[in-house]
């Protein structure tokens, strides 16, 4: 699948650079922004809010600009402005204060940062194939600054109080906003291979209808997981330690798959990759709704490497190889935004009214991007 081109030049160490400041971003914003929050004042319901309005917004804002991008054949400079502008905004949302300050200033800030992962998962695709470079083991050092940063965050909580984590945030965003400036250029694409706006609208295919619909579906049945899963293991009477050790576990096993994912590119073709995470994410979710002893809960964990790992980088693989540029990606983070995001508000009714069964909701909608995925590497085939 990938072909050396071109020298080593840096490229993918420059890059690997980049995911593990992101994710350090990442690592402190996703535990402890609402902390933040809550300090500064705002309620549950607000906090929700917040939030809610964050990722509402990205779904219109990412396929517009991507799209500009690559009709103008920017990938590099729109994610330096996005980077930097990122910052900047961070900076505003510190300085506001009371409910609608604080929900114009994370709504401003949350449609530039959305631009990030898809503009640079388009940038580092392209120019790790020139180079005959997997993406996988570049992308695991996002993965591994995560964990870290998990770690470091609630450290700063306890040093130095929630005041200053949205300090930790922008610090992290400086970092990646300056290792987005170092990144090495891309080489001008191939006579005949012109920009991806050029070429007819990629919802025209099939093929990238399905794999969108798939990896959404497979993505989205993580959402009782993300909800939930630290409530039903502290039920059983899993510490805090416990709980976190588990989560730590499906990151590692992400990690590892990464790391060899260059080998298995080889062997497996994208469909087969999306396919592959499917029936991970079903065996996942149909033993987690029979509440499994806390000794299985390290190996279904384990099956994150699955679950999320392989349908991510089969998705990925995938829009690089139809050479979808940032339109394609940008669609497809959208897509999975939005379904995910219904999972997760039907999440908590499934679970109200079901319980642990409610990741039986979960395994049919794995069950069903298996299907899609299948159908089109069956007509792939014909």
């Amino acid at each position: 699948m990938f072909n050396r081109t071109l020298p080593d030049d840096g490229f993918a160490r420059r890059m690997g650079v980049f995911y593990a400041a992101y994710f350090v971003f990442a690592g402190i914003q996703l535990p402890f922004l609402p902390v933040w929050l809550a300090d500064r004042g705002l309620d549950a319901r607000e906090i929700g809010l917040v939030l809610a309005l964050a990722m509402a917004t990205r779904p219109v804002v990412v396929p517009l600009a991507t799209r500009l991008a690559d009709r103008r054949g920017w990938l590099k400079g729109p994610l330096i402005v996005a980077s930097w502008v990122t910052v900047a905004s961070f900076v505003l949302l510190e300085r506001s204060h009371g409910f609608p300050a604080i929900l114009a200033a994370y709504a401003a800030a949350s449609l530039t940062q959305a631009l990030i992962l898809p503009f640079a998962d388009a940038f580092a695709l392209r120019g790790l194939a020139e180079r005959g470079r997997a993406y996988g083991p570049v992308r695991l050092w996002g993965s591994a600054s995560f964990i870290v940063a998990n770690l470091g965050g609630g450290l700063l909580l306890q040093r130095f109080g929630a005041p200053d984590v949205i300090w930790g945030l922008v610090g992290a965003l400086v970092a990646t906003a300056a290792a987005a400036s170092l990144l090495r250029p891309l080489h001008p694409p191939a006579e005949g291979a012109g920009p991806a706006a050029a070429r007819p609208s990629p919802w025209r295919s099939p093929r990238f209808v399905a794999v969108v619909a798939a990896g959404a579906l497979i993505q989205a049945s993580h959402a009782v997981l993300h909800g939930f899963a630290s409530l039903q293991w502290a039920a059983k009477g899993l510490d805090g330690l416990e709980i976190g050790a588990l989560w730590g576990i499906g990151v590692v096993a992400e990690i590892g798959l990464f790391a060899f994912s260059g080998r298995l590119g080889t062997r497996l073709r994208p469909l087969d990759m999306l396919l592959l995470g499917g029936a991970g994410a079903v065996l996942r979710w149909t033993v987690m709704a029979f509440d499994p002893p806390a000794g299985l809960l390290p190996a279904l964990q384990g099956l994150h490497a699955l679950s999320f790992g392989a349908a991510h980088l089969g998705a990925m693989h995938f829009l690089a190889e139809e050479h979808r540029g940032a339109t394609g990606q940008g669609d497809y983070a959208s897509v999975v935004a939005v379904v995910f995001a219904v999972a997760m508000g039907a999440s908590g009714l499934l679970v109200s009214a079901f319980g642990s069964f409610a990741y039986l909701a979960m395994a049919a909608s794995a069950t069903a991007g298996v299907a899609i995925a299948a159908g089109a590497r069956r007509s792939a085939r014909a």
